[in-house]
């Protein structure tokens, strides 16, 4: 004879186990410039419930359908058109705009984004690196990373191991 399953009290424990359908509340993703990386984000976000949009030309933007609920991710730091396509995110709602990109380089966005006029203000939403620091390196594992701070920074978390070791 079977058991009761014993459901939960706790929402986020039900959607953990499977019980209860996980909310994702209208989470957009936009990658910018078609590459192996924005390939690789487009797999995974939409496994975390993501609607996504590749975006490959600065004219696509306006049409990407950019809200407050729109996360963007600019995936290739060399292209001529970067400061373009920024300006023309900038303009938008976007909740969270970043750049691919080593901390060992200086930001090529910033001057491009300055070379058009770009209030530092704006120039400031513009995140750079991206993503948790685990070393990654292929595509795969760089949008494991990003798509990881994504949801951290959704919900207010650091993105870190959490430590319940006691203090001494």
């Amino acid at each position: 004879m079977s058991q009761p399953i014993d459901v939960p009290t706790d929402p986020a424990c039900a959607e953990a186990t499977g019980r209860l359908p996980v909310a994702h509340d209208d989470r957009h993703l936009v990658a910018v410039f078609d590459s192996p990386v924005a390939a690789e984000l487009a797999h995974f976000a939409r496994h975390l419930g993501y609607a996504v949009t590749v975006l490959d030309a600065v004219s696509d933007v306006d049409s990407a359908g950019i809200t407050t609920r729109t996360d963007v991710v600019v995936t290739d730091h060399d292209r001529p058109e970067l400061g373009d396509v920024l300006a023309a995110v900038l303009r938008t709602d976007a909740r969270w705009i970043g750049v691919m990109g080593s901390p060992r380089h200086a930001p090529p966005h910033v001057p491009a984004l300055r070379a058009l006029g770009v209030d530092e203000a704006d120039i400031a939403r513009v995140h750079r690196p991206i993503g948790l620091d685990i070393g990654s390196r292929a595509p795969a594992e760089i949008a494991v990373a990003t798509l990881a701070g994504l949801l951290a920074d959704r919900n207010g978390r650091s993105g870190g191991f959490y430590s319940a070791r006691p203090s001494n």
